[in-house]
């Protein structure tokens, strides 16, 4: 027997009947970590600000404002999509808004890990192509189906 055996049909309609209603969707980050990274981000512009209003006799040089703008811009865009950031469990599979689309079928997937975190619970989907997906749970309800899916989808060994 393959330590990768994929759950049998009635094991993985259990599952389903488990996390029902579907689709199940939530926040992808608890929403206590998008208000820190928000306000992180609020800080550094305020310092950023500061420095710079303060001291223009002695301004940094072009290039290091100009890559100094790119940093907060990318964190900008990072702290949106953990604010946006919506996981789906459906019938067809998995699926996770982000910076780029995540989404895995039930078929694709070999096993999985899940992995508590304390700032966020993280499903790690290791499928038969490609490397392994990592999807988050925001919500009390999809922890709970990330683990159940864990249980049904790990290694069999």
């Amino acid at each position: 027997m393959s330590p990768f055996d994929r759950p049998t049909p009635e094991e993985h309609a259990t599952l389903m009947e488990q996390i029902a209603p579907l689709p199940l969707r939530g926040r992808a980050w608890p929403r206590w970590i998008g208000v820190i990274a928000w306000l992180i981000m609020a800080f550094i512009a305020t310092r950023l600000f500061l420095v710079l209003r303060l001291a223009p006799e002695s301004a940094l040089p072009l290039p290091v404002v100009a890559s100094l703008v790119v940093c907060f811009a990318a964190l900008l865009w990072m702290s949106w999509h953990m604010w946006t950031s919506v996981t789906e469990i459906s019938d067809w599979g998995i699926r996770q808004s982000w910076i780029s689309r995540r989404e895995v079928a039930w078929g694709d997937i070999q096993s999985t890990k899940f992995i508590p975190l304390f700032a966020s619970k993280k499903l790690v989907c290791f499928v038969q192509k490609g490397r392994p997906l990592v999807f988050q749970a925001g919500s009390p309800e999809l922890q709970a189906a990330f683990a159940r899916i864990s249980l049904v989808y790990r290694k069999k060994i």
